[in-house]
């Protein structure tokens, strides 16, 4: 065994007994890239920011396929089934990223990626040069171009990569990724991408993922508005929602929101898998977006207001399909339970 690899094989093992070490992992990058000149090195230390309805079950996949994850979550105790899944957890973002080649984070506003990522005792500040920061929060592209820019002066390489899919997706390792950076940089993280969603797609350069996260939302905000007018409608015109659903499901009329939002409805589910209050934060995002590019978008105005009203209402930590609660509202009629028509 050369000297070389006998330096390696010691730090591995150093690295895997002192978590946290700094220093160590300085020399672990250090003499990994003596090693080798190729830059096709899998990643194997991941951190992962995040744990929420989404990001427990993407952190989960990703642990579950073989990589050493270092979790932070200001809620420790959602970590506690992904640290019995063999996950550990990082006393702050700063020793999370210095501990990790990639770092992926998945919160909820703008306001919280800024505050993880940026400053000194953020992500950014404390990856090694040569790492990547992937960010999957549905947030504005202004911010990604921003991080992006920020990463590069660090010799650190940020991609944004938001998600959709919701909880059913992200559960499933189905989800949608769409994405905005470097190719070399995406290349190296599509490993770990792929045990978290299948349709995942490089749009440009920074921002672009999250311009394309804005199209999504505003195809969702106006589809769940002809949705629950429809249900509402079967169900005044006293029809069994279950086999409407079977039966428009699958034509013209057919989308993911029917299928899988439509059931849950009928059940009065209205738990989330994807809150109304991030779902309204996106909106201004994609509004905001749509007046800087001199757009005027009453569709989506319209499915905010309707979106609003529902939060006025107490409901802004339930799931969007929560939307019926409104229209249920206005119309002084509540679709019934199981979606059959009562009995005369």
């Amino acid at each position: 065994m050369s000297k070389l690899n006998r330096i390696l094989a010691f730090l591995n093992t150093k690295a895997r007994s002192v978590v946290y070490s700094t220093s160590l992992h300085s020399k672990y990058f250090l003499f990994k890239r003596m090693a080798s000149s190729s830059t096709s090195n899998p990643i194997k230390r991941v951190g992962f920011i995040g744990i929420g309805v989404m990001g427990k079950s993407m952190c989960g996949h990703i642990i579950k396929n073989g990589y050493d994850v270092l979790m932070y979550n200001r809620t420790v105790e959602k970590m506690a089934p992904l640290v019995e899944l063999g996950g550990k957890i990082a006393p702050s973002v700063a020793e999370l990223a210095k501990n990790s080649e990639v770092v992926f984070s998945i919160l909820g506003y703008p306001s919280d990626v800024r505050s993880v990522v940026l400053g000194d005792n953020g992500v950014i500040a404390n990856l090694a040069p040569g790492s990547i920061y992937v960010d999957m929060t549905t947030s504005e592209p202004t911010l990604a171009r921003e991080i992006y820019e920020e990463a590069k002066k660090k010799g650190v390489q940020a991609i944004d990569a938001p998600v959709s899919g919701g909880d059913i997706g992200a559960r499933e390792a189905r989800l949608s990724i769409m994405m905005g950076g470097d190719e070399d940089a995406i290349e190296r993280v599509r490993p770990i991408l792929q045990v978290m969603g299948q349709n995942i797609k490089h749009l440009g350069g920074p921002g672009s993922g999250q311009n394309c996260k804005m199209v999504n939302q505003i195809l969702i905000s106006t589809t769940m508005i002809g949705m629950v007018e429809g249900l509402i409608y079967g169900a005044k015109a006293g029809l069994d929602l279950n086999e409407v659903i079977k039966a428009v499901g699958s034509g013209a009329a057919g989308s993911w929101s029917i299928n899988n939002y439509g059931p849950r409805i009928l059940q009065r589910n209205f738990e989330p898998g994807f809150f109304v209050e991030h779902f309204i934060k996106d909106m201004k995002i994609a509004l905001s977006e749509a007046q800087r590019m001199n757009l005027n978008l009453p569709g989506l105005k319209l499915a905010l207001e309707f979106y609003q009203k529902l939060e006025s209402m107490g409901q802004g930590r339930k799931g969007t399909q929560a939307l019926m609660l409104v229209l249920e509202d206005m119309n002084k009629f509540e679709v019934p339970l199981g979606g059959v028509p009562k009995q005369p």
